[in-house]
Formats: C-alpha cells, sequence, structure tokens
C-alpha cells in the first residue's frame, strides 16, 4: 500500500511539474494573446491548486460536503479573479 501511495503522489507531483512547465514556458511565448495567456494560465493554477489539496493536503478523503465546499471554492476564485482582470483590461 505504502508504495501505491508513493507512486500516486510522485504522479501528482510529475503532473504539476509539467504544469508548471507549460503555464511558464508554453503558453506565454508569444503564442497567443495576453488575454488568452492569462486565461490559460489562471486555469492551470486552478488545477494545480485542486491537485495540491487533494493528494498533498488529503481532502481526497475527506467528507463530501467539504470535497463539494473546496471544489466551489477553487471555481469561484478562479472565476473572480478573471473577472477582475477582464473587468480591468481592454480589450
Amino acid at each position: 500500500m505504502h508504495s501505491l501511495l508513493a507512486n500516486r503522489i510522485s504522479a501528482v507531483w510529475l503532473v504539476l511539474m509539467l504544469a508548471t512547465i507549460a503555464s511558464t514556458w508554453w503558453i506565454t511565448k508569444d503564442s497567443v494573446s495576453t488575454n488568452i495567456a492569462t486565461t490559460l494560465v489562471m486555469m492551470v493554477s486552478a488545477i494545480k491548486v485542486r491537485l495540491v489539496l487533494l493528494y498533498f493536503m488529503e481532502l481526497e478523503h475527506a467528507p463530501r460536503s467539504w470535497r463539494i465546499w473546496f471544489e466551489c471554492w477553487v471555481g469561484i476564485v478562479t472565476a473572480a479573479i478573471l473577472l477582475s482582470y477582464f473587468n480591468l483590461t481592454p480589450w
């Protein structure tokens, strides 16, 4: 069981590292507009927050009500940041 947990955590860590590389190198390489890049970086960040909280803070084993609150929190905060960005940034 311990090796299975270690492998799962290692896989999540690898996904987090690849997401970091993607959001800092591929997305921001002048291949897309600033608004699209910002949106993509925020979406990658939301996924990373979700993975960290689920697997490293062990919310995957939390009661269902906590998981629902957590999932809603990640979505609401991400949406609020993006909405405020687009309201303050001219197209």
